[in-house]
């Protein structure tokens, strides 16, 4: 019996590579977070960026906090078992009448990991919608092996290389995941996805994507780190995350330099 998901959604991650959209926090707690991102933001003089958007959830203990949250891992849970590591995340923000986009892509292809038993869990903490660039999924095609992509490094895309894939995407066969704040989507490592601009003058959009997989999944090559969120982690392969204790932890932010990257 699943935790969180329906015995229907279970079945849909597996033939469609995603489900949406799922609650997982009320819109106050979303709206609190999104408070405590903007007012570290407005500390620094300027929208978070850069490397930290990545791995945030090792500088700011709100956000690991979010990624251990029950209903989160219980749907994670419900997909790929007990035993489950935070391996990533990344902040998306675009801004009102933002020109950056994300071109269609799998997620899986530059990640270096043992196998594609990967989830992201998009968590939106505004509104997430067609006028501020909501993400967009073309359904069964994580049945497909890792496709070839190609590097474009074009200035307003929001991956690290630009990456998208090299073969035709029929963007009529797209579905839009819209979520109020406070749900989340959960999309397979190789469904194909992307999103466009934010041609809202008006609205942010700010997701939150962590990304679980099972404590099984290794790093092909070299060495990294990761968050125990449930069970209990067998294999090692993983250095395991310090936790923060408050934003900026000194100890969080020696760990987040050493082992972040920019991930696509």
């Amino acid at each position: 019996m699943p935790k969180m998901l329906s015995a229907d959604q279970v079945e849909r991650f597996r033939k469609d590579g995603y489900v949406s959209p799922v609650r997982v926090i009320s819109k106050e707690c979303a709206a609190e977070i999104r408070r405590r991102l903007e007012e570290f933001e407005r500390g620094t003089g300027a929208p978070l960026s850069g490397l930290l958007r990545f791995r945030a959830h090792l500088l700011f203990p709100w956000l690991n906090e979010l990624i251990r949250d029950d209903r989160i891992v219980d749907a994670i849970e419900d997909l790929h078992g007990e035993n489950l590591l935070c391996w990533s995340t990344d902040f998306f923000i675009k801004e009102p009448s933002d020109p950056s986009f994300v071109s269609w892509h799998q997620d899986s292809t530059y990640w270096g990991l043992s196998s594609p038993d990967v989830v992201t869990a998009w968590v939106a903490l505004s509104e997430s919608n067609r006028a501020n660039g909501a993400l967009e999924v073309i359904p069964g095609t994580h049945l497909k092996d890792q496709l070839p992509h190609r590097n474009t490094f074009a200035k307003e895309n929001m991956l690290s290389r630009g990456q998208e894939v090299a073969v035709e995407v029929d963007p009529s066969l797209s579905v839009m995941l819209e979520l109020e704040p406070g749900e989340m989507s959960l999309h397979h490592v190789r469904l194909i996805h992307g999103s466009a601009p934010n041609q809202s003058k008006t609205q942010r959009r700010v997701g939150f994507a962590i990304r679980y997989i099972p404590t099984s999944v290794r790093r092909i090559e070299g060495e990294g780190g990761a968050s125990l969120v449930r069970g209990v982690d067998t294999f090692r392969t993983f250095v395991h995350e310090p936790i923060p204790e408050f934003d900026m932890d000194p100890k969080c932010v020696e760990f987040h330099k050493k082992y972040t990257k920019l991930i696509g």
